[in-house]
């Protein structure tokens, strides 16, 4: 947060701001306030931090400061905020972790309408549709007491500096200039100076809220050797009314632009204040609260973005700027002719934009801004519009109108074609629907546009047309200026966070208080984290002389090196080094799945991205210029593949492929009523963990001794990697891990060879060296989650009843192995799902392409499979024109039962999940009022979904299952536990720490977990597969129960003396206060060739209901309720177990309806970073999200009965593309569309808006694949 103090009003300001965004020469006399200023356990913590913490609002904590902060600074300015406020405040920040629910919740306690019921913690809430009666029921058992919480006092937070204060109020401000390595920076305070500095230096950049400049300067790589920054140049900031409209100084930023309209609004009659209106509107959506309390008017207006939200509406709203230079001063409509290119205005290079005049509308004027974006909020554009239309005194007829879009082209377009020919003519249907015509015409944007969506785009500028024309009918309807019927008023979709239920088992009224064990016990290091007292790796201290490393990579898809450069690079201050694949001790490659994989590439690259060398630098500024001197050339080899489609064609496949099946599928086919065949495709994933790839390898200097500090799921691994790459034993080899901010995944394997390179700069240099990827790199080098094409054939009867299937199942691999043959196994193991098909048979191929290489990542390959299995009884449920749950239902296991592989189990459990999440979301009563409002309503539609899932939990290959603990008792009774398991948010520590709490008997506060490192328990096997707690869990229980059992003596002589006595005692005694604790696991395995095997533990039970509102012109939708029943037998920690669900339904839903990974046509990832790739933010969680844990469940194969839970529910996220996916069939049928129909995932806006097959998109001409190229590939 940063505070300023205004002189002029003697008042202080506060604003959050993005760190990353915020040049630091900018904050003279500024204060600036941190997650640690705040609060921290060692002196007090704020409420802000303990409420997100006993919310449990934060598991792997690397995005827990960023939530505080937001908040805090929200509420220094608003002690009582809204639930708006809070949404708005928290839009900027993103989390992957804990689906945002339990942050929300954290926060709803500050808000004043905190009043009803639920929200102070009453289990019978107006909102259960529970009545206040007077029957006494149980009380529910809550997550976390709303009662227990520190008070927020205002009086108590931190005054601003008074010194400076003094400093602003008596000394002169004084120019500034910062002189850096390569840039130099100066601070003017007049504004003559600026413009003798402008007209000095007309190349020189203005910077006020380093928005544009600064993503330029980082991620293109642009040197701006002298930067001007005019945030005390008072001439800019100035706000002057005159009889005319509004000067606004374009210093100010976005967010003073907000507040001086709003405080204008009401002091003008409504027909004036039309520009204004729209404006705020256009500003709400803009960026997110953080980019706006920076990014300034002026700024906004020149860097002339193609997709700028302002620009079309100041320009629809004939607004114009006053610029100045040492020619003087002149005014500048903001027209057609002010936007001359990408990025280009028609200003002269001294000129600086001083402010710019928003006039006042007049009787009869209209104005609306309009937008499009891929997700709701904090997001770029894709069609942004300013429109404007003037009519004659009480006539519908047009006197004037204006016309403007953003993302139509290089640049803020004007539709003057279309414009003439509505002016003069009555605003009615007719008018509009040759208006359209001459808009496609006009804007017409060529198929392989820049930005692709082609088509959705073009249908944008015609829906947004639409909207615009109906609201103007609605106004002239309200005015009486026409009094025939108007159509459906189109209603902004809902947005309201409601309260949540969170329903679990209350722990036996015997259960000792000290035994934490099924209890909703906060994250262990929640408090830490909400801090930012919690270390992670590259929060460890510099050591000296350490140095930094930078990966350079391929830039083409499939060649041969022929010549690599480096002497560039060495002659550059602070490079000390260049790695290659020569400088290796030891193993050059690391094998996985029976295939190498190279280190650094040697003669040949197969993907963009690939890693060829590394440059070790002093610092990290350093590294990536030495990086970028690196000159690799290459020699292109013919033909690379991208797609699944070439890879089948080439049969490029990484064996082995697999095939099961049961029964006899091809003769089925022939008893059946009906057969279909269908297909859809999945795209990839990115893992998008907060905390990027990061570790530091540090040498010890003595005896090939090693210190690896690393972000990684199994450190084992890396252990082995390093030593072998460095051709040194694994005795010489310590890895430790504090804890990981976040993984999902993508911190196996990938992470092994990043470490494997540093270690070999460590070693060659013999000083420590720190690699931490930036975003962009990240994305680019690691892969994610595996694009996948499903083709399937289904014989069914007339009934419904499903008798045989096959599926094939093609995954994207990339350019290496990795664990790809293993994904594409599981989705075959995975196939039959909650369903009891007799004749099934189905193939998982492994493709080989020239894209980064996939691995592991949340579920493992079920997420792609089952949406393949239940996109094809979706489509059944089409052919025979009945619903798809009642399909679902007929099909499912049931009695005991026995899979496709010959395991036998009873399904019982996942028929109760059923039923319950049926009762729970009342869903028959639902889908009659649904079908009523998609009657009612002919631009919006609402669908709902309900989708089952049993899900297998453990490794199939045996030998992964076991895990091992390390527990110590000291004299003093405290306990220190290590175990196997990383800590990456799931909570493990925290459920090992629980387990030792009920086997010793004692507190879990005097039990602490340290870190997993390879010298305390060796030979570890990865936290994934769900299996982290069952694992490790049984591990520490064993350690805990022998060192319990060895203390029996002493307890027996002494029995009323306390842990910490008997503690010391055995000391005296000599008996042994350390043991460790093993446990097997249980062999799986898979027998290919016979077709069967128990190749899971146990499976995970769990059913989804929900419901969405779509926009059926923009594609835009809403989640508005989701409800998620789910078996894990008795949670050994409901918070954590719940947070892991809605986390995994979460991440499900962006893969499903959201994120997108976009490859250029040579097969450059051009979504690398979070402004081209959206992860789901606040703006996406159900509007009301509810989960219950099904009661009376146990399961005799894991530790207390408990389940796995991490993976699971991530598949129930596509209860919302299938929600999505009955909306747009609704839609389609209001253009008489019936059957089945393709929608892809993700079922983002695009997708779905054009599936709906809307009369504009209809309207819309295809481009002819092959006839272009087009600007990304559909991988």
């Amino acid at each position: 947060m940063v505070s300023r103090y205004q002189p002029a009003t003697k008042s202080i300001i506060h604003y959050s701001a993005n760190a990353c965004l915020l040049p630091l020469c900018q904050l003279h006399g500024a204060a600036v306030t941190t997650v640690e200023g705040i609060g921290s356990t060692k002196t007090r913590i704020h409420p802000v931090q303990e409420r997100i913490a006993k919310a449990h609002g934060s598991q792997c904590g690397f995005c827990t400061p960023g939530m505080v902060m937001s908040t805090y600074a929200l509420l220094r300015n608003k002690p009582q905020p809204t639930m708006d406020d809070i949404t708005q405040a928290l839009a900027g920040n993103l989390c992957r972790c804990t689906g945002y629910r339990p942050i929300v919740e954290g926060c709803r306690t500050f808000c004043q309408e905190a009043n009803c019921c639920q929200a102070n913690g009453a289990a019978n809430c107006c909102l259960n549709g529970e009545k206040n009666g007077d029957e006494p029921e149980q009380e529910k058992p809550q997550l976390f007491d709303k009662l227990d919480l520190l008070p927020l006092d205002p009086t108590q937070e931190l005054i601003f500096p008074p010194e400076l204060i003094l400093m602003a109020d008596t000394t002169s401000p004084q120019t500034l200039t910062f002189h850096g390595e390569r840039v130099t920076w100066v601070s003017p305070v007049s504004l003559e100076e600026l413009i003798q500095l402008k007209a000095k230096h007309p190349k020189a950049p203005l910077v006020m809220g380093n928005t544009n400049i600064g993503p330029d300067m980082k991620f293109k790589g642009i040197l701006h050797p002298l930067i001007i920054s005019p945030t005390r140049v008072k001439g800019l900031f100035e706000v002057s009314q005159t009889p005319q409209g509004v000067w606004v100084g374009a210093g100010c930023s976005l967010s003073e632009l907000h507040s001086v309209l709003e405080k204008l609004v009401p002091q003008f009659p409504e027909e004036k204040t039309e520009v204004f209106r729209a404006l705020n509107r256009q500003l709400g959506n803009l960026g997110s609260v953080q980019i706006r309390n920076v990014a300034s008017l002026g700024g906004n207006i020149v860097s002339a973005y193609p997709n700028s939200d302002l620009n079309p509406i100041l320009a629809a709203g004939n607004c114009k700027v006053s610029v100045i230079s040492s020619g003087g001063r002149r005014e500048v409509p903001l027209n057609q002719d002010f936007f001359v290119g990408f990025g280009k205005v028609i200003l002269q290079p001294e000129e600086i934009v001083l402010s710019v005049f928003i006039p006042f509308s007049r009787k009869g004027e209209f104005v609306q801004a309009l937008r499009h974006a891929p997700r709701k909020e904090a997001s770029f554009a894709t069609v942004t519009a300013g429109m404007r239309v003037m009519f004659s005194e009480s006539s519908r007829v047009v006197q004037d109108v204006s016309i403007y879009y953003g993302g139509m082209g290089p640049t803020t377009v004007s539709a003057a074609k279309t414009c003439q020919a509505i002016i003069r003519r009555p605003w009615d249907d007719e008018t509009l629907g040759q208006a359209y015509d001459i808009l496609l015409e006009e804007l017409a944007l060529p198929p392989s546009a820049p930005g692709g969506k082609v088509e959705f785009r073009r249908s944008l500028t015609l829906s947004l047309l639409f909207k615009f024309y109906l609201e103007v009918l609605h106004k002239l309807k309200a005015m009486n200026v026409i009094t025939d019927e108007v159509p459906e008023k189109i209603q902004p979709l809902p947005r309201d966070i409601q309260p949540g239920l969170q329903e679990f088992q209350p722990v036996s009224k015997d259960q000792s208080n000290h035994d934490a064990v099924g209890r909703p016990m906060m994250h262990r290091s929640a408090i830490s984290q909400a801090t930012g007292e919690a270390v992670y790796c590259d929060d460890l201290p510099k050591i000296e002389g350490e140095l930094f490393l930078m990966v350079v990579t391929s830039s083409r898809p499939h060649a041969k090196i022929t010549g690599l450069d480096v002497s560039e690079a060495l002659q550059l201050p602070g490079v000390v080094d260049v790695i290659t694949t020569k400088d290796i001790p030891g193993k050059k490659v690391r094998t996985f799945c029976g295939y190498n994989e190279e280190l650094l590439a040697e003669s040949e690259v197969s993907c963009i991205g690939q890693m060829i060398c590394a440059v070790v630098a002093d610092t990290k500024a350093h590294a990536k210029r030495g990086a970028a001197a690196v000159k690799i050339s290459y020699e292109d080899l013919p033909d690379p593949i991208f797609t699944i489609e070439e890879a089948v064609e080439k049969s490029s496949y990484f064996e082995p492929r697999r095939l099961l099946q049961r029964g006899d599928v091809t003769e089925a086919f022939k008893t059946v009523d009906k057969v279909y065949e269908g297909e859809i495709r999945i795209g990839g994933q990115e893992h998008f963990y907060m905390e990027t790839q990061s570790m530091l390898v540090v040498p010890v200097g003595e005896e090939m001794e090693f210190n690896v500090y690393i972000s990684t799921q199994w450190p084992t691994l890396i252990q082995d990697a390093v030593a072998e790459t460095l051709n040194i034993a694994s005795n010489r080899v310590t890895c430790h891990v504090k804890r990981v901010g976040g993984a999902f995944g993508g911190k196996v394997t990938r992470t092994s060879v990043l470490a494997s390179i540093t270690s070999v700069a460590a070693w060659k240099t013999n000083r420590a060296v720190r690699c931490v990827l930036e975003r962009g790199e990240d994305m680019l080098i690691t892969g994610g989650r595996h694009p996948t094409l499903g083709k399937y054939k289904v014989g069914f009867m007339n009934d419904g009843k499903i008798v045989a299937a096959d599926f094939q199942f093609f995954a994207n691999s990339g350019n290496t192995v990795d664990e790809s043959p293993l994904v594409a196994e599981k989705m075959v193991l995975h196939m039959d799902t909650a369903y009891n098909i007799p004749n099934l048979r189905g193939r998982g191929t492994a493709c080989k392409t020239n894209l980064p290489s996939n691995t592991a990542f949340r579920g493992f390959g079920v997420p792609q499979g089952l949406l393949i299995v239940e996109n094809m009884i979706n489509d059944v449920a089409m052919v025979l024109g009945c619903p798809a749950d009642k399909i679902r239902e007929m099909n499912m296991y049931r009695g005991p039962s026995t899979t496709h592989y010959k395991f036998e189990f009873n399904p019982e459990n996942l028929l109760r999940c059923w039923e319950e999440c049926k009762r729970r979301s009342d869903y028959s009563a639902r889908r009659g009022a649904i079908e009523q409002f998609n009657e009612q309503n002919r631009w919006k539609k609402r669908g709902i979904s309900i989708i089952p899932i049993k899900y297998g939990i453990a490794f199939s290959d045996g030998f992964l299952n076991q895990a091992a603990a390390l527990v110590h008792i000291y004299k003093d009774g405290s306990v220190l536990v290590s175990h196997g398991g990383t800590e990456m948010g799931q909570g493990v520590h925290t459920k090992m720490q629980q387990i030792a709490s009920r086997e010793l008997h004692i507190p879990p506060s005097k039990i602490y977990i340290s870190e997993t490192s390879t010298n305390t328990v060796p030979n570890t096997c990865p936290s994934a597969a769900s299996f982290g707690t069952d694992a490790n869990g049984m591990a520490v229980k064993d350690a805990c129960q022998i060192l319990y059992q060895r203390l029996e003596p002493i307890r027996k002589k002494n029995p009323k003396g306390t842990w910490e006595s008997w503690a010391n005692k055995a000391f005296m005694e000599k008996i042994s206060l350390s043991a460790t604790g093993f446990y097997k696991g249980p062999d799986l395995y898979v027998d290919w060739d016979k077709m069967e095997g128990q190749p899971y533990a146990y499976y995970t039970y769990g059913v989804s209901c929900s419901e969405v509102e779509l926009d059926c012109l923009t594609g835009e939708y809403r989640t508005l309720r989701t409800d998620i029943v789910v078996d894990i037998g008795k949670s050994v920690n409901p918070s954590v177990d719940m947070g892991q669900i809605e986390g995994a339904f979460m991440q499900g839903l962006g893969l499903y309806t959201l994120e997108e990974l976009k490859f250029s046509p040579f097969g450059l990832l051009y979504t690398r970073g979070p402004s081209q790739y959206k992860v789901p933010a606040v703006c996406d969680v159900p509007l009301q999200f509810n989960v219950y844990l099904l009661p009376d469940s146990d399961n005799p194969y894991a530790i207390y009965s408990s389940k796995g839970i991490g993976e699971p529910t991530l598949f129930l996220g596509s209860s919302v593309f299938f929600a999505i996916k009955d909306a747009v069939a609704a839609a389609r049928s209001d253009s008489g569309l019936k059957g089945p129909f393709s929608l892809n995932s993700p079922a983002t806006p695009e997708r779905a808006c054009l599936a709906s097959a809307s009369p504009f998109t209809q309207k819309v001409p295809a481009s002819k694949p092959g006839s272009f190229k087009p600007w990304a590939l559909d991988i």
